[in-house]
């Protein structure tokens, strides 16, 4: 069987569709794999390193309000559709799954008007604009959270599924994992990141804790600042005279992620969906500061649905500061009863068989 797979803009939209993938491989070696995303985009670069056919296609999200952009995205969009019916004419998929993002919207659009079995996930409690749109023409739409139905059009073909995972985020070695980040295993961890591209009021906040030189001996952290944000990140480090004490680890981004997630201690990121579903899966307690920014500001209902669970702390980016954010840790760290109860609500929300019942969706399709 052939299957087509696209997803992209964030590693919220890829990492899903490449658990999904992984899924496919394990029920059926032979299946054959083709990734669409955009070039020199975050999955270009992902992709490939798992071993997966990638193809880019051209295509830009549309701005919401009409202006020279609006009619520059649209024409990218036409091309996007014509390459899409190009690599379906020519690859002939039996399924094609989107794991949202713009960059599925065409070649799940076009493979729905060819009749070819199709299927959604939704990693967000509030569904991004292509998913609204995609879930008019497709077979199914997988969600994560149960509350995301009552936004499409067309709620019996909504299943919720949660999030599928990362299959290398369980059931690892703890001790190799703090061999293999050089990590104390007597001091608690902190993990911190702004999801896959960065977050400058996080990397703001840090280096308000870092200049007043308020970061425990006690604790370490690893600090990833996204790779844009790096260079500024370190500058202001050299501007502000700041040195790094050694039980704090700043990285531009971070391949070993699953190792990090499997010691951590406590987790302060945004609120994007695989990040909590992968922090939910091993009951990770966490500090969200949900980006203000993304679109239908979608990441502060993520972090409200785990803070009304006890699993989390939520900061918003306005009431964010260093003194704040190293108050909540301290505040975390240092009541280790509060923080096993938010690790058992964490874990609590993950579900670790997503992957397997999205499998099982696309088994169900394509049998008819």
């Amino acid at each position: 069987m052939r299957y087509i797979i696209s997803g992209g803009g964030t590693g919220g939209h890829i990492y899903p569709a490449l658990a999904i993938a992984k899924e496919i491989k394990n029920y059926d070696q032979d299946a054959e794999i083709l990734y669409i995303g955009t070039k020199d985009s975050l999955e270009a670069e992902l992709v490939p390193k798992e071993g997966i056919p990638f193809k880019a296609i051209r295509v830009k999200g549309l701005p919401r309000r009409i202006n020279k952009n609006f009619f520059i995205s649209l024409k990218e969009l036409f091309i996007g559709l014509r390459q899409s019916q190009a690599i379906i004419d020519d690859f002939k998929p039996d399924m094609v799954i989107g794991t949202g993002g713009y960059v599925c919207g065409p070649i799940v659009y076009k493979a729905a008007k060819n009749n070819i079995p199709t299927l959604i996930h939704e990693q967000n409690a509030f569904p991004g604009i292509t998913n609204k749109i995609l879930s008019r023409y497709v077979d199914r739409v997988a969600t994560t959270f149960e509350e995301s139905a009552k936004y499409f059009k067309y709620p019996d073909r909504v299943v919720n599924t949660g999030n599928p995972i990362r299959g290398e985020i369980l059931n690892r070695d703890k001790k190799a994992s703090y061999k293999k980040l050089d990590i104390d295993p007597n001091k608690p961890l902190v993990l911190s990141f702004g999801g896959s591209g960065g977050q400058k009021s996080l990397n703001d906040a840090i280096i308000d804790i870092l200049l007043n030189d308020s970061w425990s001996d006690d604790f370490q952290l690893i600090h990833v600042t996204g790779k844009r944000l790096y260079e500024g990140f370190m500058k202001s480090l050299e501007e502000k005279n700041i040195t790094l004490k050694g039980n704090i680890r700043i990285l531009p981004y971070l391949y070993d992620m699953p190792d990090a997630l499997n010691i951590a201690d406590l987790l302060i990121s945004s609120s994007g969906a695989i990040t909590l579903a992968e922090a939910s899966a091993i009951g990770l307690p966490s500090i969200l500061i949900p980006k203000s920014y993304t679109a239908e500001n979608h990441q502060e209902y993520n972090a409200r649905a785990f803070e009304k669970a006890g699993a989390s702390v939520v900061i918003l980016e306005k009431d964010l500061s260093g003194q704040l954010l190293m108050e909540t840790i301290e505040d975390l760290l240092r009541d280790r009863g509060k923080l096993r109860r938010m690790s058992i609500n964490s874990k609590k929300l993950g579900n670790i068989n997503a992957t397997k019942e999205i499998l099982k969706l696309v088994r169900e399709l394509m049998a008819k």
